[in-house]
């Protein structure tokens, strides 16, 4: 199974990857947008890495607010993910992503990454941070109920951090 994770934002949309191993996660690319609203070519493009990475499956960041709660954000990457359902016939996991972004940015940081490269970055690396714990949570999730890692989830289900 190949994972694409998204860290879905205003007018960027971070990508990364995993292997067939579900253990190595590379970030790949920032695709970048000048409107919020102007969203078809963003599709087309991940459209694009689904075919150049063989991908199986599509874990989307759900941006919840630091109580739990689902916010407007959180609201957007809903539709996003049915928007990614309809067009690419693949099973889309919403995932929390509370803090993912800090993350990603400390992470730059501690490898010596200029702050202007950071900014540019940082939706990747937090996309490679979604997908991560992504992965742990569903190798814990195995040590407790037998199932595979990876294996999906229910469509809508959030997952991850708490």
């Amino acid at each position: 199974m190949k994972i694409l994770a998204l860290d879905y934002g205003a007018k960027t949309v971070g990508a990364a990857v995993c292997d067939t191993s579900l253990r190595v996660v590379q970030g790949i690319e920032v695709i970048r947008r000048d409107r919020e609203n102007k969203i078809r070519k963003t599709l087309v493009r991940i459209e694009e890495l689904i075919g150049e990475y063989g991908i199986d499956m599509i874990v989307l960041g759900l941006p919840l607010n630091m109580d739990g709660s689902a916010g407007e954000r959180a609201g957007r990457s809903e539709e996003f993910a049915e928007l990614l359902r309809r067009r690419t016939g693949l099973s889309v996991c919403l995932h929390d992503e509370r803090l993912s972004s800090v993350e990603a940015d400390e992470r730059m940081k501690a490898a010596g990454v200029p702050a202007e490269k950071r900014k540019m970055l940082i939706d990747m690396v937090a996309a490679e941070v979604i997908l991560e714990d992504y992965l742990a949570s569903q190798q814990a999730a195995a040590g407790e109920n037998g199932t595979l890692p990876g294996a999906a989830q229910p469509e809508g289900e959030s997952h991850g951090r708490i």
